[in-house]
Order: C-alpha cells, then sequence, then structure tokens
C-alpha cells in the first residue's frame, strides 16, 4: 500500500511500513528527492518532481508541505519540536545487503539537504490529508514504463539530430554547387558574342 498526496500540483507518495520502503528504495524514479527526519524514525517520503526541476528548485510551501508530512508520520518526531528532516534525490540513496529492511545510507553525504521544522502544522497536515489516496502499485512496472518512454524519448532526439545533420549537409552541398557555379561565370569567363564572331572570321581568312 502506497499513500499519495498534492501539493500545489506536485505528487508526495509515502510507503506503508519498512516492507513498502524497500520496493519505493528499489523503484524510485531519478525524479524523486526523498525526505526523513533525522536521527529518529519516520516514514520514507518522497517528493516527485516533473523532468527538469532539480531539488534547488523546489518550492518553500512544497518542501515545508514535505517536512510537516515527515514529521507527523515519524512515532518520536512527531511528538517533538525542532526536529531536522533530511532530503536528497532518490539516486543518492545507498543501499547494501548488510542494512535492515528500509534502512538506506548515502553514497555523497554533500548531497543531502536538511529542513528545520520547529513543530507540526495540523493546518498543514490536515490539507494534505485531504488530498490523500490508497493505491497498491505495481512499483517495477511504472518504473520499467517511465525508463521506456525516457528510451523513445532519447531515440526520437537522436534522430532528430541525424536528420537535422544530413539536412545541414545537403544544405552545404548546394551552397557549395552554387559558389562553383558562381565562379565560372565571372566577367573573365565571359565571352561576348562579337568576340565569337570575330573568331570565326581569323580562322576563316
Amino acid at each position: 500500500m502506497v499513500f499519495y498526496f498534492k501539493s500545489e500540483g506536485y505528487v508526495i507518495y509515502v510507503g506503508i511500513d519498512k516492507y513498502e520502503n524497500e520496493e519505493l528504495i528499489k523503484y524510485g524514479f531519478p525524479e524523486d528527492i526523498w525526505f526523513h527526519v533525522d536521527k529518529h524514525s519516520s516514514a520514507h517520503v518522497y517528493l516527485r518532481l516533473p523532468k527538469g526541476e532539480n531539488i534547488h528548485a523546489i518550492p518553500a510551501t512544497v518542501l515545508e508541505d514535505c517536512a510537516q508530512l515527515v514529521k507527523a508520520n515519524s512515532i518520536t518526531g512527531n511528538k517533538i519540536n525542532n526536529i531536522n528532516v533530511v532530503y536528497t534525490p532518490w539516486s543518492n540513496l545507498k543501499k547494501t545487503g548488510d542494512m535492515d529492511v528500509g534502512q538506506v545510507g548515502f553514497h555523497k553525504q554533500r548531497e543531502v539537504l536538511s529542513v528545520k521544522v520547529e513543530k507540526r502544522s495540523n493546518e498543514i497536515v490536515n490539507r494534505l490529508n485531504k488530498t490523500k489516496e490508497e493505491r497498491m502499485p505495481d512499483l517495477q512496472a511504472e518504473r520499467e514504463e517511465r525508463d521506456r518512454v525516457e528510451r523513445e524519448a532519447a531515440k526520437k532526439v537522436t534522430r532528430e539530430k541525424k536528420e537535422k545533420e544530413k539536412e545541414e549537409a545537403r544544405q552545404r552541398e548546394k551552397d557549395a554547387e552554387i559558389r562553383n557555379y558562381s565562379s565560372l561565370m565571372t566577367a573573365s569567363n565571359m565571352r561576348s558574342n562579337a568576340e565569337v564572331h570575330s573568331d570565326d572570321s581569323d580562322d576563316f581568312m
């Protein structure tokens, strides 16, 4: 079971337990941003960014929504004030065989950002809960479909690039032909009818 929320047009999703978190870790999208309460257990919250956006462009209100959702879904973090919520791109999550179920590390610590949450905002949590949807998605199939679309888009770009290169090559050849023709039509290479007749007379005599 995965819970989905909406925040200003963005999709936020949360696994129901640590076993679901394992699937989310495994089949997340490169566009996903992972959130977790720092130094306390909590749900794994993901924000799915539109293509072209990055972690530094997350709107402040959306960032706050994610942080509040993480806090509200942490047994310890929900009870105390002034907690830190860490977040990082999904691609920075590191999973090794010796880790417990649902546990993750990071490939690069410098890519882990943090936001402070002073206290729980019931207003924000209640607003998000009104958008809540429960689904049982096939996470693997969704990731495979995402990758398929990505590959097709990349192939299209490659095809268009090759066609553009061919067209530019054809245009260069055409321009070269025009330049060669123009060089043959210079005044020094041109002869008048009078010159032609004069040459013919001299030959005759």
